[in-house]
């Protein structure tokens, strides 16, 4: 037996200072079905996500709510792993940068770059967003004078901190950025971290004193009132879980890391700064960085002062976890922003899960049970529609695992659900109902039901990456779970048409998707916008009678 070729996948670690939206919601799951992909096509798959739990905002947040920052990360760090076992995500490991064996990796890494002449210490003068943890100059302030990256105004800070050398590593990271176009996608995001460089890298602080929720600075000199400052910290999170200083043999089975899957904001700190850091430890640097776009609502970025951030977890008890991720997946290229609509996510509901692939599950067994009492034949000789059906199936299989590869997660999807479509064009096409009547036709009925159980068979291998609850359904459906368990499919089994054997008893059917009744489901946001209609309808009829008053009181 071969042995597996090991592929190690990250997300960002997430900030624990409030809940997670939908946006936080679609990077994981864009990440776990890369994951899942990769383990059904016989890869040995490592894949890490976690939360990010020190810097002054968490101090504060935690002040503000009475309690130590380790009781607030603790809880809100709880809703995002629920949140990931309720949306089926598939991690290997969760890191929290507040366990101990992280802050033993974050203190040798710094030991190891202060050795090195790399860190060295200073005081620090400049500008500070205390949201986004990060530190500006004058010139990369926006416009208003604001974080380029919030909008929300800067503090000058100054304070004694150690810094971390970048400077010294300007021109390799931009030669590796350069020479290596697959380093860094998509090539949009290349350009502006080339661009950012060329203007020149300072020196990174990484280190604090104004607050103490942090990891202590490891110095023999007694030096305990420094913290280490949160992006040398957090970026290190993805050597930890694998070995990096107690498993010398899985470090060198994972590192480096095949993809770091980062939201398009913090791109920066995975291709520039985190880079130096592996540099200067004399690390190779990982395969590649994405940074994927955002998720807008309804045409507007979400932001908790306009309202409009959507819970992931009301959507998934309404409308369950496997649709959330297919609306997410199918709706929006990678690297690309998307559109997050409630309307949208219920047209696809009705549209591609309950109409074509529900029905499609549920006329096949029917008629599976109603004309051959559920037992499938071995089909004898073929038509011209049922060549036309195998032909389409490899070529799905073919162009899906392309685009998978190349990361292009949505057109494999939309391939694989093209799929769909044509089985139930092959229904309509071989009229199985009509076929029954007649005694002659009774082969060509069997080779059609096989056939359609059989492009079932492949479509629930095909979504299983995307759709992990929903295809051992069809699976079990279908009565393939004693014939193999789904736990151990692989792409390849779908590498030929004809793997289920003659005589097969297929399940009942069960149905998948419910429709959803747009008027059932719009009625309380009709009656909302309702009741805030006549609210404004009052409100301009009192302005116009205070302004009749108040014109007759001046004639």
């Amino acid at each position: 037996m071969t042995e597996k070729k090991p592929f190690y996948i990250t997300t960002p670690i997430y900030y624990p200072s409030a809940k997670l939206h939908i946006g936080h919601a679609y990077c994981t799951t864009l990440a776990d079905t890369i994951a899942r992909y990769k383990r059904l096509t016989g890869h040995d798959v490592f894949f890490l996500t976690g939360s990010d739990e020190h810097g002054q905002k968490i101090q504060q947040k935690a002040e503000e709510a009475g309690v130590t920052p380790q009781a607030y990360v603790d809880k809100i760090v709880a809703g995002f792993q629920n949140l990931w076992d309720r949306l089926g995500i598939s991690n290997d490991d969760f890191i929290r940068t507040t366990e101990k064996r992280h802050e033993k990796v974050v203190q040798e890494i710094f030991r190891r770059i202060y050795a090195k002449g790399d860190i060295y210490k200073g005081e620090y003068k400049g500008l500070y967003c205390t949201p986004c943890e990060s530190y500006w100059t004058e010139h990369q302030l926006d416009e208003h004078g604001c974080c380029p990256d919030c909008g929300r105004p800067v503090q000058e800070v100054t304070e004694e901190a150690y810094f971390f050398k970048m400077s010294n590593y300007a021109d390799r990271i931009l030669a590796h950025i350069e020479n290596n176009p697959d380093f860094l996608q998509p090539e949009s995001r290349r350009n502006e971290m080339i661009n950012f460089i060329k203007q020149g890298l300072e020196d990174l602080c990484i280190s604090r004193t104004s607050f103490d929720w942090g990891i202590p600075v490891p110095m023999d000199d007694g030096d305990k009132k420094h913290v280490i400052y949160v992006w040398f910290d957090a970026l290190t999170n993805y050597l930890t879980p694998i070995g990096f200083l107690d498993n010398e043999e899985m470090f060198k089975k994972y590192w480096p890391a095949d993809l770091h899957l980062v939201g398009k904001e913090i791109v920066r700190f995975h291709t520039i700064i985190w880079p130096c850091i592996l540099m200067a430890l004399d690390l190779p640097l990982p395969k590649k960085v994405y940074g994927h776009g955002w998720l807008i609502v309804d045409g507007d970025k979400m932001s908790k002062s306009k309202g409009n951030v959507v819970d992931p977890i009301a959507l998934i008890d309404e409308f369950g976890a496997d649709t959330i991720r297919y609306f997410l997946l199918r709706e929006i290229n990678l690297g690309q922003d998307g559109n997050f609509s409630r309307d949208a996510l219920i047209e696809r509901i009705n549209s591609d899960l309950a109409n074509d692939l529900g029905n499609l599950l549920h006329r096949t067994l029917s008629m599976a049970k109603k004309f051959q009492g559920g037992v499938l034949s071995a089909p004898v000789g073929e038509s011209e529609i049922d060549k036309s059906l195998k032909a389409d199936a490899a070529e799905t299989v073919k162009v899906y695992r392309e685009n998978m590869d190349k990361m292009e997660l949505s057109a494999a999807l939309k391939k694989a659900w093209a799929f769909v479509s044509r089985s139930n064009k092959y229904i309509d096409e071989t009229a199985p109902w009509a076929l029954a009547k007649d005694e002659t036709k009774k082969q060509e009925l069997a080779n059609v039901l096989y056939n359609l159980a059989e492009s079932l068979r492949f479509i629930a291998v095909l979504i299983s990456p995307y759709m992990p609850a929903t295809s051992p359904k069809i699976w079990q459906q279908l009565n393939l779970e004693g014939l193999k368990p789904f736990a151990e499919v692989q792409l390849d089994d779908i590498a030929e048409w004809g793997g289920i054997p003659a005589g097969h008893q297929l399940g009942e059917a069960e149905q998948l998707f419910p429709r959803i009744e747009v008027e059932k489901a719009g009625a309380e946001d009709k009656a909302a916008k309702a009741a805030q209609a006549k609210a404004n309808k009052l409100a301009k009829q009192k302005k116009r009678e205070e302004q009749r008053k108040l014109n007759a009181k001046n004639d």
